[in-house]
C-alpha cells in the first residue's frame, strides 16, 4: 500500500481538541469538518484535497478519544506521518481508514507543499522534491487490511460480522 500526496505540516503535541473542538460534537459530519484546526489553522479545511498527507512532530493526536481521525479522512487526508502518534489516535486512524505512520525525523524532512510518498509495507516515507527517504515503522498486515477495507466497520460488514 502506497500513498502519494501533497504535504501539510504540523508541529508537536497537536491534540484532538484542535481537530474536533467541543462545538462540533453534536453537528452533522458535513458541519463537523468545518471546525477541524479552525483554532490554529483558520481556512485550512477549504484548502485540503483528497489524497493530501499530514506530516507532524511528536505526540500527534494527544488528548481525548474524540473521533478526529474520521474528520481528517472525510476531508480527504489519506495518511498521517508523525515523529510519534498518540496510541489511541493511532488506532482511531486505522478504524477510520486513515493510514498512520510513525517515522523519526519526518517533521524536519518536509516543507509544507512538498509531495510525500508513503509505503505502509516497507514503512518508508520519501520526500519526492528532495529525494530524502526515511525509515518509519511498517504497518502490520492486519491494520493494512482494515484500512484497505475502508475502516473497521466496513471490514466487519464485509466479513459478515455486522449487517
Amino acid at each position: 500500500m502506497r500513498y502519494r500526496g501533497r504535504v501539510w505540516t504540523f508541529g508537536d503535541n497537536i491534540n484532538t481538541d484542535l481537530m474536533m473542538p467541543q462545538v462540533a460534537f453534536r453537528l452533522p459530519l458535513e458541519e463537523q469538518v468545518k471546525y477541524v484546526f479552525r483554532a490554529n489553522r483558520p481556512g485550512w479545511v477549504e484548502q485540503v484535497r483528497e489524497g493530501d498527507i499530514l506530516v507532524a512532530g511528536r505526540n500527534f493526536g494527544t488528548g481525548s478519544s474524540r473521533p478526529a481521525a474520521r474528520l481528517l479522512r472525510h476531508l480527504g487526508i489519506t495518511c498521517v506521518v508523525a515523529e510519534s502518534l498518540n496510541g489511541l489516535f493511532f488506532r482511531n486512524c486505522v478504524n477510520f481508514a486513515l493510514a498512520p505512520v510513525q517515522c523519526p525525523g519526518v517533521r524536519s524532512a518536509f516543507t509544507e507543499g512538498d509531495t510525500a510518498e508513503v509505503d505502509l509495507v516497507a514503512g518508508t516515507v520519501t520526500n519526492l522534491r528532495t529525494g530524502a527517504c526515511l525509515q518509519g515503522e511498517p504497518l502490520p498486515e492486519l491494520l493494512r487490511q482494515i484500512i484497505a477495507a475502508g475502516g473497521l466497520i466496513p471490514l466487519l460488514q464485509q466479513q459478515g460480522y455486522l449487517e
